[in-house]
């Protein structure tokens, strides 16, 4: 599939908030995103060691799913090493790299993105999620384990439960109850797709399990591809 290059890959904390910077301008957020998907690509980085820092071996995953029956339509996976250095707010910079290609790997240009991490419920308001879909042009949403920024309160115990997640008075996200009595998942815009519909994805991928099934297959295929390969000599 295609992915645009739309600037170098930067090599200090500055050039990469520049890039966000001159990239939020292009997002668009008032669209509803695909009715019904298709398929859906889920997109996932592993990290051998605690991968702090730069050169730290990694894998990045892109599995593409049936959204119907969840079944796996076509995987790509890279490995590589971390380039940039773990700075909070940009981190899309140190697995940017590996997911393009990954991407690029994949014959299937996918209705929907769905990646780990975080849309504009970010301190820029461009986390990895408005990144991808600025990159791809295609409708991308930010799941998430914990909270970044914001605050929120805890959504009811039932599953499709929901609490805004506010940051300044905004709601950037939404804190959703994917199955009854497990911890929530946080939910955000990164392009081309709204809230609400985010959430019905997401609740719609995670059908059985906490996480999507987007994020489960992406974070076992990046996890094995790190397994199989021999560390770099």
């Amino acid at each position: 599939m295609d992915v645009r290059d739309l600037h170098p890959w930067p090599t200090t904390p500055e050039a990469a908030e520049a890039i966000q910077d001159e990239l939020r301008p292009l997002l668009v957020l008032d669209e509803p995103g695909p009715t019904e998907p298709r398929t859906v690509a889920g997109l996932d980085v592993s990290y051998a060691g605690d991968g702090g820092g730069t050169g730290t071996r990694l894998a990045a995953a892109a599995v593409v799913l049936d959204a119907t029956t969840l079944d796996i339509l076509e995987e790509s996976v890279v490995a590589g090493t971390a380039a940039f250095p773990y700075v909070p707010g940009l981190f899309a910079f140190r697995e940017l790299p590996a997911l393009v290609e990954a991407l690029r790997g994949l014959k299937t240009t996918p209705d929907l993105l769905a990646c780990d991490g975080y849309g504009v419920a970010h301190p820029r308001r461009f986390g990895l999620a408005c990144h991808l879909g600025v990159l791809t042009g295609l409708p991308t949403i930010g799941v998430a384990k914990t909270g970044f920024v914001g605050a929120y309160d805890p959504p009811g115990v039932r599953r499709g439960d929901t609490s805004p997640l506010l940051d300044g008075g905004e709601e950037v996200g939404r804190v959703l109850r994917t199955q009854h009595g497990v911890k929530p998942v946080f939910v955000s815009v990164g392009h081309r797709v709204r809230l609400d519909d985010a959430c019905r994805d997401v609740l719609n991928l995670a059908r059985d399990h906490r996480l999507p099934e987007t994020t489960r297959r992406a974070d076992r295929l990046s996890r094995d591809a790190l397994t199989d390969r021999p560390p770099a000599m």
